[in-house]
């Protein structure tokens, strides 16, 4: 016959194997448990809600950037020009007419592009 405790011991030694095979583990306090190694692991990082936001924020920039680089090079009178003419069209160029116009950000990029245009004298 076998001791009761002995018959316990071992239902709690199956009940921990069986939830340590599911990836749950016992942590001290102040220790290195699993938790440790596994926060920093890539596979067990928490992915951004909002995947989208990434490029729509890099094609934004991108394109401000390349704005800037177009009144750099045209000049703001020739650039203001061709804008006007996307204005004037009809449907599609209306709309690039308005994404394509100077704003604030774009003049000062545009500006800043000319001081190291000058640099490289």
């Amino acid at each position: 016959m076998s001791d009761p405790s002995i018959a316990e011991f071992n239902t709690r030694i199956a009940r921990i194997q069986k939830a340590r095979d599911k990836g749950q583990g016992f942590e001290a306090a102040g220790t290195l448990g699993r938790s440790f190694y596994t926060r920093n692991d890539p596979r067990y990082r928490r992915r951004p809600s909002v995947p989208v936001l990434r490029p729509l924020v890099l094609a934004l920039v991108f394109g401000t950037v390349l704005k800037a680089i177009f009144l750099f090079q045209l000049g703001t009178e020739a650039y203001e020009a061709r804008v006007a003419g996307l204005r004037a069209g009809d449907g599609v160029d209306k709309v690039g007419g308005w994404l394509m116009q100077a704003d604030p950000v774009t003049v000062a990029l545009a500006r800043q592009i000319a001081l190291f245009g000058r640099l490289d004298g």
